[in-house]
């Protein structure tokens, strides 16, 4: 994060503002929330990218991870409230994809009526 952005959409951008972060912040809002999860999204992350965005998500205190297993030890990941903040912007921004590029497939009305 750039503590020297004056301009809140800079400072939005620098912490979500590439393809990946925003998807994985997608894949966590509609429920999933382990590794293997998001490396099964059809989007195909590469895994050495997940693994960056799932760490810096973290650091920013928008994803928080809790263990799920011991041996070897596993996490699930969940959003924080500061996390499930974006739910809005990105309802909206899946609104927009969808009145400008009608090829877009639709998403489930029960995540664009989901509120934070």
């Amino acid at each position: 994060m750039n503590e020297n952005l004056i301009c809140p959409l800079a400072q939005a951008l620098d912490i979500i503002g590439d393809r990946w972060t925003l998807l994985v912040v997608r894949d966590l809002l509609q429920g999933k929330s382990r590794y293997n999860e998001f490396s099964a999204s059809s989007e195909n992350i590469p895994t050495n990218i997940l693994a960056n965005r799932l760490k810096r998500l973290i650091e920013q205190g928008l994803v928080e991870k809790q263990p799920y297993q011991q041996r070897p030890i596993r996490y699930q990941y969940a959003l924080t409230d500061k996390g499930m903040g974006l739910l809005p912007a990105v309802q909206q921004l899946v609104l927009w994809a969808q009145q400008h590029y009608p090829h877009c497939r639709d998403v489930p009305a029960e995540f664009l009526q989901r509120t934070p």
